[in-house]
């Protein structure tokens, strides 16, 4: 038999590979969408080489580590005893259909067949899913499986990733291609407050909106692994895994193993491109009640105007506070139940406080309802505190190691979720709650990092959790928290309905967290609420406005105490929530492009190919005297569009010299030509430090 090829093509990109019946399933292209044609085989173009096999390896869809191949291993397997088996497979199947590949590597040897399906996600992005399957007598220790390594082209640039911590996440991060080996690795158990495990591979002058990306998330809220190796050829591979802890996966005969699901975006209109690929990847993850989003809805959420000084009287009058402005949710945070007057105790007792809720929490939320609002709760179900009667009764279901202190964070444990018996009291506790409640909203909280670890193992006993309460429950949303943005990933992506961002609320702070996050996640699905002046987080003071408008551009709440506020800031809040709830279509399961304007202008547009809001963004004071036209590439797209300014979310007060163009733009909409708009820019106003402009954009009929 001679090679043939194989090829999975997306909207935009392609995926080529070789079944060599001598040589195995090798790597032919993955990037930009191309016609192969009739191609000469991979041994005619690879000639040998100075101090290398004369069996060449380097392009083998899952390299045979250990065999000649140098570069990362695919598979890692342990004999019982530790000691390493290799896998180096010598037979192939391969199975085609239009949308998907997969590729089933046998070796004989270890009785071990690797399985590699590789699918086009509507949107354009590819799903990469790999199994491993036992067949041999004896048992096999599973050390490592990468859920996706491709290469990349040599002419790749740098790499964009993301880290943080509480308070400070997804600060980003960009750094020159690896002469060596490049890691973003995390050990805590969650996938961490630098967000989804992921990163961007940028081409040779790649930006916003044109140039080659490739961008890898792992759909995995655990321990992880992406890493970019470059080899002595001069390009480089890209992979991605889950990290399994020593020993905790053995195999026995007829076993298998999936790892998790990696999206891989192939783009070449730059990041913006790649990012509505993801985007549209874990938008097929979500699983809405009723099948479909409804318009997300405003929330208050009680923990900053109140934290645990719960008074039922009080929470009632904070209820009807934000009805008053237009709130349609509001969510009861923690403190509501027993024993929970500080965080040093009740984690793990999932009942109401008799004396602050002495008919438990039906009234309250009967209340709720009758002002015209969805009731949501807090929970934090992994965790318990030492003292509680949870752990007094079953202190053996927290995560240990034999022999040593169980180091409290938070003055709080983890529960050990690889435990069955913890999972079904912790479902029957959860099942209780929503069964006798009006609840429809859970707000899901995750305080700590996780040591000793749990593995791999951990992890999907929360999405065990998550999955049976979801399935008992499927009216209920689900927001998934870790101490704000410490676990927002596409893993937990079919289990909830939103994340929240961080616990920094302060608006200069959420801009770049923001941004962050939409590098893989939706708009839609970002918790961005409007906070108390000063923010409790960093002490800054900002309008309203300010705040308002920076968490339009997700899904907006507000936490602070609407009664507390002077009466101008309550009635210019209103207002706000009003714009919000007027716009939401457009800014939710749409298109969002990100950009960089001159002198430190950011912008976003979120909307249709037709019709946009565009939020111009400044955070400090503008250096030039007067701003340059904000050039806008989407608008390419259309031959005219109708554009008006629909706000402006500043400091009130002195006011800035703004000509007279915005007048008329605040009235009535001015036409420009898309090529003018995307070209030579769109006219903007000068704008103080820390505000927000807001423009609607229509495409002219």
């Amino acid at each position: 038999m001679s090679p043939s090829l194989v090829t999975l093509n997306a909207p935009e990109a392609s995926i080529v590979l070789e079944h060599d019946p001598d040589r195995g399933v090798l790597w032919r292209h993955c990037g930009t969408r191309v016609r192969p044609g009739d191609l000469p085989s991979l041994a005619e173009c690879r000639g040998p080489a100075s101090f290398a096999p004369d069996h060449d390896l380097s392009a083998a869809l899952v390299p045979p580590a250990g065999m000649g191949w140098f570069g990362p291993a695919a598979v890692e397997l342990r004999d019982p005893a530790g000691a390493a088996t290799l896998f180096a497979p010598t037979r192939f199947e391969v199975e085609e259909a239009d949308d998907r590949i997969e590729v089933r590597s046998f070796d004989d040897v270890s009785s071990i067949c690797h399985a590699l399906t590789i699918r086009v996600i509507d949107g354009g992005a590819f799903g990469f899913s790999a199994r491993i399957t036992s067949f041999g007598e004896d048992p096999v220790v599973l050390a490592s499986l990468a859920s996706i390594q491709v290469p990349l082209n040599a002419s790749s640039d740098s790499i964009v990733s993301w880290r943080g911590r509480h308070n400070a996440e997804l600060k980003e991060c960009r750094e020159a291609m690896p002469e060596h080996r490049w890691e973003r690795v995390t050990r805590r158990g969650i996938s961490g407050h630098g967000g989804p495990p992921g990163a961007y591979v940028l081409d040779t002058d790649t930006g916003w909106h044109r140039g080659l990306v490739h961008a890898v998330q792992l759909a995995w809220s655990g321990d992880s692994e992406i890493a970019v190796e470059r080899d002595d050829e001069g390009y480089w591979h890209l992979s991605a895994q889950a990290t399994l802890a020593p020993g905790e996966l053995v195999l026995s005969k007829g076993a298998t193993f999936t790892a998790p699901e990696a999206f891989l975006a192939i783009s070449t209109r730059g990041r913006n491109g790649a990012m509505a690929q993801q985007h549209a990847a874990v938008r097929s993850l979500t699983q809405w009640p009723g099948g479909a989003m409804k318009p997300r809805p405003v929330h208050l959420n009680s923990w900053e105007a109140c934290y645990f000084a719960h008074d039922a009287n009080r929470i009632a009058r904070l209820a009807q506070a934000g009805a008053d402005i237009g709130i349609e949710r509001f969510v009861l945070d923690d403190g509501w139940f027993k024993g929970r007057r500080h965080d040093r105790a009740g984690l793990g007792d999932w009942e109401t406080d008799p004396e602050t809720y002495p008919d438990g929490l039906g009234p309250l939320a009967s209340q709720v309802r009758k002002m015209g609002m969805e009731f949501g709760l807090w929970v934090e179900p992994e965790m318990i505190n030492t003292d509680s009667d949870l752990y007094r009764a079953h202190p053996e279901w927290a995560l240990a190691a034999d022999g040593r202190k169980r180091p409290t964070a938070r003055n709080q444990l983890v529960l050990d979720m690889r435990r069955e018996d913890v999972r079904d009291h912790l479902f029957a506790r959860l099942d209780a709650i929503l069964s006798e409640t009006p609840i429809s909203y859970l707000k899901w909280d995750h305080n700590r990092d996780h040591a000793p670890s749990g593995g791999a193992g951990q992890t999907r006993g929360s999405y065990d959790l998550f999955g049976r309460l979801r399935a008992a429950h499927p009216d209920v949303e689900i927001e998934g928290c870790a101490g704000g943005g410490g676990r927002s990933d596409a893993g937990l992506a079919p289990f909830v309905h939103r994340f929240w961002t961080s616990d920094n609320i302060d608006s200069v702070a959420r801009v770049a967290m923001q941004r962050g996050f939409l590098a893989f996640l939706p708009p839609e699905l970002m918790g961005s609420h409007v906070g108390a002046s000063p923010a409790h987080a960093t002490g800054r003071s900002q309008a309203m406005g300010f705040r308002a408008a920076i968490a339009c551009m997700g899904h907006l709440g507000v936490e602070l105490d609407p009664e507390a506020l002077a009466e101008g800031d309550r009635m210019e809040l209103a207002r706000w929530i009003g714009f919000y709830k007027q716009w939401r279509h457009l800014l939710h399961r749409t298109r969002v492009d990100l950009g960089q304007g001159t002198d430190d202008l950011l912008w976003q547009a979120q909307g249709t190919a037709r019709e946009k809001l565009l939020f111009c963004v400044r955070t400090s004071p503008p250096q030039d005297r007067r701003p340059q036209p904000l050039r806008l590439p989407f608008a390419s797209l259309g031959e005219a569009w109708k554009v008006r300014l629909l706000d402006i979310g500043e400091q009130a007060g002195h006011g800035m010299m703004r000509a007279d163009l915005f007048t008329r733009m605040g009235k009535e909409a001015v036409e420009f030509s898309g090529s003018w708009l995307a070209e030579s820019g769109l006219p903007m106003p000068l704008q103080k430090a820390e505000s927000v402009a807001i423009f609607h954009l229509e495409e002219a009929a």
